[in-house]
């Protein structure tokens, strides 16, 4: 009797724990905490300036540092879980992850804090392509649009809400909230994955390791990513800057001529004859560009311009994040029966359309206005997420399923370093040449040369440099005027994030548009 009792049970578990959904359940919180922790820093950020004393430049090297980490290790990262296993990469990114977040926590200076910031990356590199190629792995073709899209709004809906529950741990406790988070997360994560994923099997367990390959590509993107972080401080033109993409350019051509030599590249080249694919990559870049570059200006806009708190900042935000996390499964519904082609393409002009709006933000622009602009963009980065990311993956064979989501991945990590770094670029650029002319506007005498290039790292952050004993009247006049010169510096910058999204628009006409189905597999 007792035997007959416990079978019921018994045969629930084990129809949950094969369920390629108990792999998704599985892989949600790891993915979640990943992803939170590109954009919850974004709230923080201001007080980790305060708090320890970092410019612009460094504030940048928080975010870059983690993105660093990401983009140099992701593509090794998903030929390991190719090579030996998904299930045990993606444990031991879980635990290494949660160990760097404690360190960056208990960090006492800004270079302390960057360097766990580039290890916490790492471990981020080996947690998500494996959670990538284990759902890759667990679905049928017909129903991954629908896997998709429930990952893109886990994605999602982590990425558009850290800053909102970056704004809530800063208010309530400090900006070492932000990091301490992830140890209850990471430890739920850990969890569930020992509890259901099923046992560990490589996809690809005869290949070997191109190191020639490794190595390659990790200098071409280490250099890429050091230009893109230093070029805004130090300037383009620098010789540091040239001489950092003129390496990462060599780097990638040197990998490119490599991996058509060896029998088992790191990157099998032929993965790019798929245009879907190619495509996928390149839209994948534009709407990382869009969503890392608007995160991290638009909370300085919303608290250095508007004055809000960080919890306030993350509430405004909250109608991207919660369009984010109700649109992307209903894109993924939508993938599963028409194909990526025309959802990729509404999405970004509907993202398009989003930054359009907020390229146009004043000092007191109403809270409606924002809600729609930023509605608009959570609608448009839904749709391209879920439909890039099925365009990459879902056209490479299950045996490359870590390194095709390796590739995914660096995509979206380099758009988000594209992003910030060539939209701040833009920014600092505008207002050294505006703020002078705001400053007589407003009776004020024109900062000199040496002045401007001082005074635009702060400005650039919202704020304003005051003379000390200032009366309230050039008080007025200065914080006017510099608020001014930042939002000439964010409406071109979004002008040009807009425009970027209507031409990847255009590139998305011409991915394949019909649907995935569970036809054979072609090998690579």
């Amino acid at each position: 009797m007792t035997a007959q009792t416990a079978a019921p049970p018994t045969r629930a578990v084990e129809r949950l724990t094969r369920s390629p959904w108990a792999t998704l359940v599985a892989i949600a919180f790891g993915v979640m905490m990943v992803a939170l922790d590109g954009t919850i820093v974004a709230v923080a950020n201001p007080a980790i300036g305060a708090s320890l004393g970092a410019s612009l430049a460094e504030l940048q090297w928080v975010t870059h540092g983690y993105l660093l980490g990401l983009a140099v290790f992701l593509i090794t990262a998903g030929k390991l879980g190719d090579r030996f296993g998904h299930r045990n990469t993606y444990l031991v990114g879980v635990v290494g992850f949660v160990i760097a977040s404690v360190a960056i926590a208990l960090s006492s200076g800004v270079i302390m804090l960057v360097a766990f910031r580039i290890v916490q990356g790492i471990f981020g590199a080996l947690l998500l392509p494996s959670a990538m190629g284990l759902m890759r792995a667990s679905f049928p073709p017909s129903k991954l649009g629908r896997a998709f899209g429930v990952f893109g709004s886990l994605i999602g809906a982590a990425t558009a809400g850290g800053p909102i529950l970056g704004g809530i741990l800063v208010d309530a406790l400090s900006w070492e909230a932000v990091f301490y988070i992830n140890v209850p997360v990471g430890a739920i994560a850990l969890g569930l994955g020992l509890w259901l994923l099923a046992a560990n099997r490589p996809t690809d367990p005869g290949s070997r390791m191109d190191l020639p390959g490794i190595v390659l590509i990790s200098v071409a993107v280490f250099a890429l990513v050091w230009a893109l972080v230093e070029a805004p401080s130090i300037g383009w033109g620098h010789p540091v800057t040239l001489g950092s993409l003129g390496g990462a350019l060599l780097f990638a051509l040197a990998f490119v001529l490599w991996e058509r030599k060896p029998e088992q590249p790191l990157i099998p080249l032929a993965l790019f004859a798929n245009p879907s694919l190619a495509i996928g990559v390149v839209l994948m870049v534009f709407m990382a560009v869009s969503l890392m570059g608007s995160l991290f200006f638009i909370t300085f806009y919303l608290q250095g311009v508007r004055g809000m708190s960080p919890a306030q900042t993350g509430m405004q935000l909250i109608s991207m994040t919660a369009t984010m996390a109700i649109v992307s499964p209903i894109a993924g519904r939508i993938l599963d029966r028409v194909g990526a082609r025309l959802p990729t393409t509404i999405g970004l002009l509907s993202a398009g359309a989003g930054m359009f709006l907020l390229s146009r933000l004043t000092v007191d622009t109403s809270v409606v206005y924002l809600s729609v602009g930023f509605v608009l963009l959570g609608v448009g980065l839904s749709l391209v997420m879920t439909g890039s990311t099925a365009a990459i993956i879902g056209n490479a064979p299950v045996r490359f399923a870590g390194v095709a989501s390796a590739v995914q991945q660096a995509a979206m990590q380099l758009g988000g370093s594209l992003g910030t770094a060539v939209l701040g670029a833009v920014m600092s650029a505008t207002i050294v040449t505006k703020l002078p002319d705001h400053y007589t506007a407003f009776g004020q005498d024109a900062p000199s040369g040496g002045e401007l290039n001082g005074m635009q790292s702060v400005i650039a952050q919202g704020g304003a440099v005051l003379p000390e004993g200032a009366d309230p009247d050039t008080v007025s006049a200065i914080t006017t005027a510099s608020n001014l010169a930042f939002l000439d510096g964010l409406h071109l910058a979004f002008l040009i994030a807009a425009g970027l999204l209507l031409a990847g628009a255009i590139l998305s006409l011409f991915m394949r548009g019909g649907k995935m189905t569970d036809g054979p597999v072609v090998h690579i």
